[in-house]
């Protein structure tokens, strides 16, 4: 494997904006990047310059390999401002490669156009712990979330056609224009249709002899337009999409209804994107897609409406992950981007796994070598360990298989505040005094969310690392106020990185204390065995069984409130066979509970949910608590505003 070239950083105080420090760093071209972590010129697909994608056959050369070392990094419950998860991700990657010449590799989302132009801003993490070129990276990339977007669209618009045709054509019509007859008596099926032919139990004789009985049942889904929950996308913040009349034009002859838009990436089809092992499994997934049910109560999929290969042709491309670079020049996939308080938000599987192969050793390797040779993936998962870590380990790893060998809990001193009852912190307004000066009172008050979340990870089995994200007005006995208490609550270690300031230098500690974690090399670790429990079962467990598990031992619910649209979900999918899939529940990012403005660990509350969808595709159940949107609106002050492009044709203003 070729040696690997660090890139210099050149460190500015103060600290510029993310892509003032982008754009003064020349970038590795994309193919040195990939020969450097042992990926072959014919497995590498360039897009320009800086990004590439990676062809999946890689897995099948690299199977004899034993994975890298797994690390998942995510948060405490985060202020409007975030608190490093990102970054924290990339620093680490850049201090194990740079500082401790381990192949290392950031696996981080593609970020959504909603929250580059909103008020939350890119994905690329920031000051000198970022993917770069940071203006690539938070526009377009390689067009997987346009793709996503057009799957989404045409399964929704074949769903209305259908339903128009179904109601203005006899069966007889239906018959003679969705499979016309051919010169030789014959019927021209499409392809796309053979699955309902088997699920209908209709392969067993020929076509000719099929009655009208049998045809009518072939043409007619006859979907109850009360049931449907396919919904079209845009990766925009639309809040005026929310809700929408489609059908109104004088064409569809009064067929209208109420519908409304989701967000690209809070959509199942990226979901799938994120969960699938192969392109097999993401072509049967996406057939399994269920978009409303019959008037007879039967799941209506996207194979019913011969939509699965379609999709599957859209989206080969996308389902190949992203390799991009830090700062550093170390590797970063970047792949899928489910949203994190509504869908899982995780990045792919079938990232994590390429990189986990090019990082392992073989499968002969002695612990001494193993120990010396094992690189690292770090991926992350939004936005606190009670959601995307919940969601990572009781969804991701029972899809992939995998289980990280080190959780890293992200937390700063300005968010602990807020949760020890500091004065509310906005986005763009200045920081109340409490966060710029010391106040080991509030943050000794605070450091209760912190301790949950490292409770919540110890339940299944983890071993954890505290990264406290250092910010200039901290002070030594803050941060030993965190140590304390991240130790006390079951932290294998809780150890101060200063990445966003110093780049992979400033993670060096943090880098150490991991591959410490991952060896098992702690006094704290010696005679325990190595365990990973899920949170729940999910065969013989009901949904509401799985859902109060949830809520009760992640969010400290003393109660779950199903409302009746919740009820009326749990019944019709469990009589459709669906209650033995895993949970996702879509809620606020900002309190352990459904309210954003209980801070710290609140208890002894009701946890509404309203409403259940059906991600069959993806494989879980998909449950709104509260008044959470499926897709975001813009504040008052945008992102964009500040976006231009000048005369030499580079972007500038993005966060």
């Amino acid at each position: 494997m070729p040696e690997f070239k660090r890139l210099k950083l050149n460190l500015v105080r103060p600290v510029p904006s993310d892509y003032e420090i982008s754009r003064n760093q020349t970038p590795k071209h994309i193919t040195e990047v990939a020969k450097e972590c042992g990926i072959e010129d014919a497995e590498c697909e360039p897009y320009g310059a800086y990004k590439a994608k990676v062809k999946l056959d890689i897995l099948d050369r690299l199977h004899s390999k034993k994975n890298g070392k797994y690390i998942l990094v995510t948060g405490i419950t985060p202020t409007p401002l975030g608190e490093g998860k990102s970054t924290t991700t990339v620093g680490l990657a850049q201090s194990l490669g740079s500082n401790f010449n381990k192949l290392a590799f950031a696996n981080v989302r593609q970020p959504s156009m909603g929250p580059t132009f909103g008020v939350k801003g890119g994905a690329a993490g920031g000051g000198y712990s970022q993917v770069i070129p940071m203006d690539e990276f938070n526009m377009h990339i390689t067009g997987d979330i346009h793709a996503v977007g057009m799957a989404n669209n045409l399964l929704a618009a074949a769903l209305d056609t259908r339903m128009f045709h179904e109601n203005t054509q006899t069966d007889k019509a239906l018959w003679k224009r969705l499979c016309p007859e051919k010169k030789d008596g014959s019927r021209d099926i499409p392809q796309g249709l053979f699955p309902r032919i088997r699920k209908l139990g209709l392969d067993s004789k020929p076509v000719s002899e099929w009655t009208d009985e049998e045809i009518s049942k072939f043409v007619r889904l006859n979907i109850d337009p009360s049931t449907i929950t396919w919904k079209r996308v845009v990766d925009c913040n639309d809040r005026f999409l929310r809700g929408i009349t489609v059908g109104t034009a004088p064409t569809e002859k009064g067929q209208t209804r109420e519908t409304g838009f989701d967000i690209t990436v809070a959509s199942e089809v990226m979901a799938i994107m994120a969960l699938s092992n192969s392109l097999k499994d993401m072509r049967e997934r996406l057939g399994k897609m269920v978009v409303a049910s019959s008037t007879t109560g039967e799941p209506v999929t996207c194979e019913d409406l011969g939509c699965a290969g379609a999709l599957t042709a859209i989206m080969k491309d996308a389902i190949k992950p992203n390799i991009m670079q830090t700062l550093e020049g170390t590797p970063v996939f970047v792949h899928a981007g489910p949203f994190a308080n509504i869908s899982i938000g995780a990045s792919s599987i079938l990232a994590d796994k390429i990189a986990l192969k090019l990082a392992g050793v073989p499968f002969n390797a002695s612990p001494e070598e193993e120990r010396e040779d094992s690189g690292y993936v770090i991926t992350e998962a939004g936005f606190d360990f009670t959601m995307g870590g919940e969601r990572f380990l009781n969804i991701k790893c029972r899809a992939s298989g995998l289980t990280p060998d080190v959780i890293v809990i992200v937390a700063t001193v300005r968010a602990l505040k807020v949760h020890g009852g500091g004065a509310e912190v906005r986005a763009g307004a200045p920081l109340p005094f409490e966060y710029t000066s010391e106040n080991v009172e509030m943050l000794r008050e605070g450091c209760s969310n912190l301790a949950k979340h490292i409770q919540n990870a110890r339940q299944y089995g983890a071993d954890v690392i505290v990264a406290i994200n250092r910010m200039s007005s901290d002070t030594d006995r803050e941060h030993d106020v965190i140590k304390e208490i991240s130790l006390a609550a079951g932290a294998t270690d809780a150890i101060v990185s200063n990445h966003w300031e110093q780049g992979g230098e400033g993670a060096a500690a943090l880098a150490q204390g991991v591959i410490r974690c991952a060896h098992r090399e702690y006094p704290s670790q010696q005679g325990r065995p190595k365990e990973f429990n899920f949170l729940y079962e999910t065969e013989g467990s009901s949904i509401e069984e799985k859902i109060e598990a949830i809520a009760k031992k992640m969010y400290g619910a003393a109660e779950v409130e199903f409302l009746p649209a919740a009820q009326e979900k749990i019944k019709e999918y469990t009589a459709q066979g669906f209650s033995n899939l895993p949970i996702c529940i879509a809620k606020t990012q900002y309190s352990f509970s459904h309210d954003a403005k209980l801070k710290g660990v609140p208890s002894g509350y009701k946890f509404p949910i309203r409403d259940i969808k059906a991600s069959i595709g993806a494989g879980y159940l998909y449950a709104l608590a509260a008044e959470i949107q499926t897709i975001p609106g813009l504040a008052t002050k945008c992102g964009f505003m500040n976006v231009e492009v000048n005369d030499d044709g580079e972007i500038e203003g993005l966060f």
